[in-house]
């Protein structure tokens, strides 16, 4: 091999150790290996650069801001009531996580799939205390094993079909030919990730979480007329496992519910008493047919869209302190809403205009973007403090957002245009509609993964060019026989070894002519060892470099190299297995 090829292995050797030992960030460790061998002269700046102008990349990054204008509707509660349920148990869980996303990637690439999935999973595992370690990684992977189904569920398919079609005589696949094969492998797989791989998956929560806040706020919601809630169980509505709050009281009509069962049916005007974290009560603002109870909100001058949550901490001289909220005119004086309290882990039954305000006590307020500007240096609060993500749900255009969505799922599954295309139009779409603002989609974009995605892209390239990746091929082909069960099973093995490494379209263009040359020289079809090399490119699970959906997860998941290996290496042989079992029984040698 050629010294660059050298320098490429140590880099990618160097990127496995440190992802394999370290906790360093995925990105900085992708983005060093880059610089390295763009700096040794390995790869031109264009080359390492590549992958920035991706379209695969470009539509991740496109999604995230569909995704946020689904989020900021209120859009993604719809989604997970209706999708993913309540579920009674983590195997629960991972059912409705595997099974959904699984169907959607056969028709949808799986990229953009695991991209819409990640914001939704977060905040269901959030709500319904699951553990999220446990539910992303068989996110990818589940997307993975869907995309195996179809033609159009990856585009590694659509690479070994192209190829088909220009380099040999054959007609190619139909759309649905390759579920003789992709189908199985999907089924036996999600089956695995089900019952064995999930659970076997550590617990990667942080030790300390915002669910952890010492801070107990008391606030007081109220159920709007015709409010979708109306009518509903406090178990059907949601409110019964919100976590890190609890529902303390209701009050309809001025008489008090103190003991409140999960069969308590909501009524238009009660009055709900909570007593919960900070997490908490920006989860209860989000929840269609709830809003604060006092009055003062719908008085605030800022639109709606242009509020935000702000913590503040009453300080000695604040003038209202030692005045209940409602004495000392709080939204006049401050051109802001007291929507909670929280008093050093008291719980305060009383309502938030008659709330005596202390020092030290520290108010939630709902406020607009310029009020801690304004406050950060006045000597009425001690501390100010803006909440991230907290603009309240625009409900009413929740609709809007969602069908923006189908039309968007149902432009590329009927051919019509690409899911970079379709991505582009929902974005814009969004925007129009104003289910989000400019400021809004820009601060959506997790740039951890784009940049993790490029890099690594970046790093195929090299493997691709130095002639790293057809060296590790001639390696592993030697030996593997003259007899056709076993040349397709190490033209399996072969595939899912390079798949690890560089990406799965560069490992399909690079292993199909191998696949044809196998084909000719021992004189059988070329089919199954097509087939066998589109499942296997596809199909990678045993590092995070083998896929991109497998990085995607990486970070937000808090994985280590270990995880991929322990759950994904089980999950590369069933797949490798099934489609050497089954390809050449659908096309026979």
């Amino acid at each position: 091999m050629s010294w660059q090829a050298w320098t490429t292995l140590g880099t990618l050797a160097g990127v496995l150790g440190l992802m394999a030992r370290t906790r360093i960030a995925a990105d900085i460790i992708l983005v060093a290996a880059l610089t390295l061998l763009l700096v040794t002269g390995v790869l031109s700046p264009k080359e390492a650069l590549s992958g920035l102008a991706n379209p695969g990349v470009i539509t991740v990054g496109v999604l995230f801001v569909v995704v946020a204008g689904v989020r900021n509707t209120g859009g993604l509660n719809w989604v997970t009531r209706h999708v993913l349920g309540r579920p009674r148990s983590q195997r629960q869980a991972l059912g409705r996580t595997i099974a959904p996303v699984g169907v959607m990637s056969a028709f949808l690439n799986n990229t953009p799939v695991v991209a819409m999935f990640v914001p939704l999973l977060s905040e269901w595992a959030r709500k319904h205390r699951l553990v999220l370690s446990r539910l992303l990684l068989p996110l990818s992977y589940a997307a993975i094993l869907g995309g195996m189904c179809t033609l159009i569920g990856t585009s590694t398919n659509l690479v070994v079909n192209g190829l088909l079609l220009s380099e040999t005589d054959l007609p190619g696949l139909g759309i649905f030919e390759l579920a003789w094969v992709g189908v199985p492998c999907a089924v036996l797989g999600g089956a695995y990730l089900w019952l064995v791989g999930g659970p076997r998956l550590p617990d990667r929560t942080p030790v300390i979480s915002q669910t952890d806040d010492l801070r107990e706020y008391t606030v007081e919601m109220t159920v709007e007329p015709g409010s979708p809630l109306c009518g509903q169980t406090i178990e059907q509505a949601g409110l019964r496992h919100l976590p890190g709050t609890y529902l303390m009281e209701i009050e309809r009509e001025d008489e008090p519910i103190v003991a409140v069962g999960p069969d308590e049916r909501l009524r238009a005007g009660d009055r709900l008493m909570f007593v919960g974290v900070v997490e908490s009560i920006r989860d209860l603002r989000r929840i269609n047919g709830l809003k604060p109870a006092t009055d003062q909100v719908a008085k605030l001058a800022s639109p709606k869209r242009a509020r935000r949550l702000v913590e503040a901490v009453v300080s000695n001289s604040c003038p209202i302190a030692g005045r209940t909220i409602r004495e000392g005119q709080f939204r006049g004086a401050y051109g802001a809403v007291v929507i909670a309290v929280a008093r050093n882990g008291e719980r305060i039954r009383k309502r938030i205009g008659d709330i005596v305000l202390k020092p030290g006590d520290t108010l939630l307020l709902e406020a607009d973007r310029s009020f801690a500007q304004r406050q950060r240096n006045s000597r009425d609060f001690f501390l100010i403090s803006e909440l991230e993500d907290s603009s309240p749900p625009r409900h009413e255009r929740g609709w809007v957002a969602l069908l923006v969505l189908a039309a968007m799922v149902g432009l590329v599954a009927a051919g019509l245009l690409t899911m970079l295309q379709a991505a582009l139009l929902a974005a814009g779409a969004m925007l129009a509609t104003r289910c989000l603002t400019g400021g809004e989609a820009r601060q959506s974009v997790d740039w951890q993964v784009i940049i993790t995605i490029a890099a690594a892209l970046g790093i195929g390239q090299a493997v691709q060019k130095t002639g790293l990746a057809a060296g590790v091929v001639d390696f592993l082909l030697a030996g593997s026989g003259a007899r056709p069960w076993v040349a397709l099973a190490a033209l399996g093995a072969m595939t899912s070894v390079l798949a690890a490494l560089v990406t799965s379209n560069a490992t399909a263009a690079l292993m199909f002519p191998l696949a044809v040359t196998t084909a000719v020289q021992l004189d059988v079809s070329i089919m199954p060892f097509a087939v066998v090399t589109m499942i296997t490119a596809a199909g990678s699970f045993v590092t995070p470099l083998g896929y991109q959906t497998n990085l995607m997860v990486y970070g937000p998941g808090g994985y280590r190299f270990s995880d991929y290996i322990r759950v994904g290496l089980p999950l590369n042989v069933l797949v490798w297995a099934t489609s050497v079992a089954l390809a050449p029984l659908v096309w026979p040698f």
